[in-house]
């Protein structure tokens, strides 16, 4: 009786089997899910994988040639190259202004008529153009005399620099285009030091004037970020 029942049972609860159904069917889902899920993560990590490697190569070709194009001028120039930023810095202040003015000294006119057509066109070649989003100016002070102070002294310096040697310098036309669309004045003040303000060995350090570039990786990033926010 005991056995009849429970078949009797079963036959009389039709949902029994169909709920085992549901659940390995709900399973089976969530599995293609999680495959789905995993091979966008992948996907994404590939790209930015890829743009990381791209970004490192830029970088590295660029101070090569940059190196090549002035290694026999860096150290008249007092200048360095700054692998990691992609950066040439001018660390002579009393070549660049005298204390407190914006306005460029002779020495330094000088300088950037025959530095900034010959870095121009180093940007410029394939490979690196058509990578770079920006070319920045900066201007760096020590910290004597205030952080806002310093802030529009360090703005109206990287502005003479940049009328300089849009006006004063010699890059052809196609090139100068491309130059005034990504060229930018940017006073920092002393929010960068790369020596210590509180010895005069390191303020001096400390006034100075950057030209580096930024490559649109970040960009492709963005693009990455939000194409896989839409899916």
């Amino acid at each position: 009786m005991r056995n009849e029942y429970i078949e009797i049972g079963d036959t009389e609860n039709p949902f029994a089997l169909s709920i085992g159904d549901l659940m390995a069917a709900l399973l089976f889902i969530f599995i293609l899910l999680l495959a789905s899920a995993l091979l966008r993560l992948q996907d994404e990590f590939e790209n930015k994988s890829q743009i990381a490697e791209q970004y490192t190569a830029i970088k590295d070709n660029l101070y090569k040639e940059l190196l090549i194009e002035f290694k026999d001028d860096l150290i008249k120039w007092n200048a360095e190259i700054d692998r990691e930023k992609i950066a040439i810095r001018f660390k002579e202040p009393d070549v660049l202004f005298e204390t407190g003015k914006y306005e460029l000294k002779e020495a330094f006119k000088i300088i950037l008529q025959n530095f900034f057509p010959r870095y121009v066109k180093v940007l410029a070649r394939r490979g690196f153009k058509e990578n770079i989003e920006e070319i920045r100016i900066e201007g760096h002070t020590d910290n004597i005399g205030g952080y806002y102070y310093n802030m529009e002294l360090s703005q109206n310096r990287t502005r003479s620099v940049l009328n300089f040697v849009l006006e004063n310098t010699k890059i052809n036309g196609e090139t100068k285009f491309w130059v005034q669309e990504n060229l930018t004045a940017n006073g920092l003040s002393y929010s960068k030091p790369i020596a210590d303000n509180n010895y005069s060995r390191g303020r001096d350090l400390n006034r100075r004037v950057e030209f580096r570039i930024r490559t649109n990786a970040e960009k492709q990033i963005d693009k990455i970020l939000e194409f896989s926010q839409k899916k």
